[in-house]
């Protein structure tokens, strides 16, 4: 005879009818213990005389639900997971089924399939995988074959490190904080991604790829702030390109990352606070951890090789991802100043440089010669020694002020494009240059306070260090 193995609830009818029908007992009190109508009640004695203790397990015991997955579709799961979707989050790789793959599940019964196979999260939690890796453990001292035994050991993973909470900003634009995140987001090769969040709202303000952690980087990433919501209050920042650039030894002002974009961020009005741990700015570091799960298999599947391809697709992804984890900006009050003129952002983000005038009355930038012309294209020559200070806009045209005279600057070739001599060369009407009007920020002695201010500061930071 079969043994009749009982669930406690089943256990628990079983010895109460047992009871009932033994000594006679109050049907009444029992449908009051059992939480069951006296209706009920007289079924399972009717039951239980007929059939005994057999009566009483459930009738759906080891029987598979009707809408339960079949292996092949579990199967298919797996396999989409580790073929294709392999860098995903549990949450994120339940969206791309429903949308590529048009299997709908939930995030519940796919993180179900994919941990009884032990494929863990990317953002798995650290006691899940302190747990799970025991049972692994457990498992491979049990395997019998090398290949079982390197299957196991694959899946255990490394633990997710952790940033501290801390309170939000009241105001939107109160608090953005940038970083840059050097890592293998795309290609072959490794790429810079610099990117703004705001502290109140979790938005993602801007977003821009480049080959490394640049100033070019960071003014692009200010620039779309700028165009997009206004002037913020403060900037949060990293240290690190303070002092990388004293550890380049070099006193070339393009170079000084950090006192270019603090000077702008002054001229614009926005304040700039530094440090070099990262508990200062949690927000940007723990989006950059999110964004190495949810942003790197988005770029493979969109196929994206290049920086330019890349940066054009930033901006639909940013619109869904803020979408999905930012609050809500029209909850919020706003803080951000109004938005900048095109030309004002445009001569802003510049890059400005010291320069002095050599014998041949030129100056030589980025290995080039240049000779200052005015508005008119007329060379305008001044004395060897001459200090001026060069600007590059943001568009990259260039211009140089010398005391308070603005001109631009025009390449000297070293070859000529066309002989005077033995070519053919129709007579042209002088063409005219634009020239914007002088402002504050491009006066030499206002950037020569500033540059020293940030230098004695940075001095004070290094002893401090060391």
């Amino acid at each position: 005879m079969r043994k009749v193995v009982l669930t406690l609830k089943e256990s628990e009818k079983y010895l109460t009818i047992k009871k009932l029908v033994e000594t006679n007992g109050n049907k009444k009190r029992a449908a009051n213990k059992l939480k069951l109508t006296e209706r009920q009640i007289n079924r399972l004695i009717a039951g239980y005389k007929e059939f005994g203790k057999q009566f009483f397990i459930h009738g759906n015991r080891g029987r598979k639900p009707f809408h339960a997955l079949s292996d092949d579709d579990k199967k298919q799961i797996e396999d989409l997971y580790n073929t294709k979707y392999f860098d995903c989050t549990y949450t994120q790789f339940t969206e791309f089924l429903d949308q590529r793959e048009n299997i709908h599940l939930s995030v519940a019964e796919v993180g179900q399939i994919l941990r009884e196979r032990y494929i863990l999260s990317p953002k798995t939690h650290k006691v899940t995988r302190k747990n799970i890796k025991k049972q692994l453990l457990i498992q491979k001292k049990q395997a019998t074959s090398k290949k079982e035994i390197a299957k196991i050991q694959s899946n255990i993973v490394s633990v997710e490190d952790a940033h501290p909470r801390q309170p939000r900003c009241i105001f939107f634009g109160e608090e953005v904080q940038i970083d840059a995140s050097i890592h293998l987001w795309f290609g072959n090769t490794k790429t810079a991604l610099h990117a703004a969040i705001d502290d109140s709202t979790g938005q993602v303000l801007a977003a821009y790829f480049d080959k490394q952690e640049t100033l070019n980087g960071y003014y692009n990433t200010y620039y779309q702030i700028l165009t997009k919501y206004g002037i913020p209050y403060l900037f949060k920042a990293d240290k690190r390109t303070v002092f990388e650039y004293n550890r380049k030894g070099t006193t070339s002002d393009e170079d000084n990352t950090f006192t270019q974009f603090a000077y702008a961020c002054s001229q614009l009005g926005t304040s700039i606070q530094t440090s070099s741990t990262p508990e200062f700015k949690p927000r940007i570091e723990r989006l950059f951890g999110t964004l190495q799960t949810r942003l790197i298999s988005e770029l493979r599947l969109a196929n994206i090789t290049t920086i330019e391809e890349a940066n054009n697709f930033l901006p639909a992804f940013l619109d869904k991802y803020n979408s999905k984890f930012a609050l809500c900006i029209d909850n919020t009050k706003s803080v951000f100043e109004k938005q900048p003129s095109t030309q004002k952002i445009n001569l802003t983000l510049a890059v400005l440089s010291r320069r002095i005038v050599d014998r041949g009355h030129a100056i030589c930038f980025k290995r080039k010669y240049y000779r200052l012309v005015n508005s008119v294209g007329t060379p305008i020559y001044f004395g060897q020694g001459t200090k001026c200070m060069v600007i590059e806009a943001f568009d990259k045209k260039l211009y140089a002020t010398v005391e308070d005279s603005i001109f631009a600057l025009e390449e000297i070739p070293k070859i000529q494009a066309s002989s005077v001599n033995f070519d053919e060369v129709l007579p042209q009407e002088p063409k005219k240059i634009y020239i914007p009007r002088m402002i504050h920020p491009w006066k030499r002695q206002s950037f020569e306070k500033f540059a020293e201010k940030q230098f004695a500061k940075i001095q004070k930071e290094l002893e401090k260090v060391s």
